[in-house]
């Protein structure tokens, strides 16, 4: 089980987009609506649901928000969400990944025509651009208080299929059918996960001139922006 470091890579995040309560709110609402919508409204029974709450009690989502939102999605008045990946090739030959979660798909390729108009790229067919990378479960762990080999035992135990001992968190990839299951078994055993998610992760990485790489930074700038996008993976050697 080497360590890698790849995973570090394949998610650009702006400070400013992920700063704007109103868009973390609204990723919050959708997923916690989603969650319910497949599992139902009881987290004990749903575990997608209880990774929703986590991750919105984790963004400073109000507990009242987040009751309201799983109330509302309990309802068959209200809508689900459509989950989709628009593949793209950005310039310079990389590969980028935009999950989606819209309750209008007319509205979201709309958006994404307008994005790759204004800042370059092209939308590619399905299955195009998704077979450069894998979809991974991603966890890490704070590294206080945690024992470093009995963490990499238990998670190797548990299937995980590397580990990492990163500079300030312990990484943690499995399956993407793990990520739960290995979370669970984490926090039982008393070291903290930090953040824990499902990424795609890239079998290469491209390297691309710095006027390439500005422009895919724009790029992917402006898709984290469209209210719909709910991550952009790349594979862009950054």
């Amino acid at each position: 089980m080497a360590g890698h470091s790849k995973w570090a890579n394949i998610k650009h995040r702006k400070g400013k987009a992920d700063a704007a309560k109103g868009k973390i709110f609204s990723k919050a609402a959708k997923e916690l609506i989603s969650a319910v919508k497949q599992g139902g409204a009881d987290p004990k029974m749903n575990p997608r649901l209880r990774m929703a709450i986590i991750k919105a009690k984790e963004a400073n989502v109000p507990n009242d928000i987040i009751d309201r939102n799983i109330k509302k999605a309990s309802s068959p008045d209200t809508a689900d969400y459509f989950e989709m990946t628009y593949e793209l090739y950005g310039h310079g030959g990389v590969g980028i990944l935009v999950d989606i979660a819209t309750d209008n798909k007319n509205r979201i390729s709309s958006d994404m025509r307008i994005a790759t108009n204004k800042r370059g790229g092209n939308i590619a067919s399905p299955g195009s651009v998704a077979f450069q990378f894998d979809r991974k479960a991603v966890l890490q762990v704070e590294k206080k208080g945690v024992d470093h080999d009995e963490l990499f035992s238990l998670v190797l135990e548990a299937g995980a299929e590397d580990f990492e001992d990163a500079e300030e968190h312990y990484i943690v990839v499995a399956p993407p059918e793990l990520l739960f299951e290995i979370k669970e078994i984490i926090d039982a055993a008393g070291a903290k996960v930090v953040e824990a998610d499902v990424q795609a992760i890239p079998k290469l990485q491209i390297d691309c001139n710095d006027e390439a790489k500005q422009a895919n930074l724009d790029l992917i700038e402006w898709l984290e922006e469209i209210d719909d996008v709910v991550e952009v993976f790349h594979n862009m050697n950054i």
